[in-house]
């Protein structure tokens, strides 16, 4: 067995040689040729270029449509190529693994860091959505940051904008109290329940649109994190 390794090694080196004495003879050759000959060995290799460039653009660009459903909106069609793709994945990896998709049960974790970390996700979708480039518009179909957007507006800015402000007057008049005697704690928690499971939805669906296989596996599954 070993002889034989030995053997493809070196029959490997040799084809190793011979192609790169080819491609040196058909370097020498290009250089020494001049006139109409050059020319249309330029153009062939222009040519031949130009057609791998749009190849490659063309699998980066192309196009397919995907069925979401959206909370509180309906099922819709999204079309995506490979930079959308790209956004999903980012965007499926924060909700899929925060606080936004995984249980807090009453007696366990602190709202304040349940309400933090769901800011985080309002940030760091908002600089996802900036960084990258705006999807190009397609007839019958919407995009990514549709999606994102609709979750920020619908989900993630009422629930902020209506329980932290509630939170932080309670922390600041009440600084060495424990968060369970707020009079609104078993209120806000609810509310995170309800908003959870449309955040669930929101991450599938971005899960969806980047082509994850099997994401309610991964979001449901073990190793979760606030």
């Amino acid at each position: 067995m070993l002889r034989n390794g030995a053997r493809l090694h070196g029959l490997r080196l040799l084809a190793a040689m011979v192609v790169g004495a080819a491609t040196g003879q058909a370097v020498f050759s290009v250089t020494r040729v001049s006139g109409r000959s050059l020319f249309v060995i330029t153009g062939g290799l222009a040519g031949l270029l130009a057609v791998v460039i749009l190849q490659v653009y063309g699998r980066a660009a192309r196009l397919s449509e995907v069925t979401v459903r959206v909370p509180q909106v309906s099922e819709l069609t999204f079309v995506v190529n490979n930079d959308s793709r790209q956004m999903a994945w980012h965007l499926f990896v924060e909700t899929s693994t925060r606080v936004s998709t995984q249980p807090l049960s009453q007696d366990e974790g602190l709202l304040r860091e349940a309400l933090s970390s769901l800011h985080g996700l309002f940030a760091t979708t908002r600089e996802t959505l900036k960084a990258g480039r705006p999807s190009r518009a397609v007839v019958g179909g919407h995009t990514v940051e549709y999606l994102a957007i609709t979750m920020l507006n619908h989900e993630l800015r009422p629930f902020l904008s209506t329980w932290h402000p509630r939170l932080h007057a309670h922390e600041q008049a009440h600084p060495d109290a424990p968060e369970a005697s707020w009079p609104y704690n078993a209120a806000c928690r609810a509310a995170l329940v309800a908003v959870q499971g449309n955040l669930h939805e929101y991450a599938l669906g971005f899960a969806r649109l980047a082509g994850v296989h099997a994401p309610e596996t991964l979001v449901n599954g073990p190793g979760r994190i606030s």
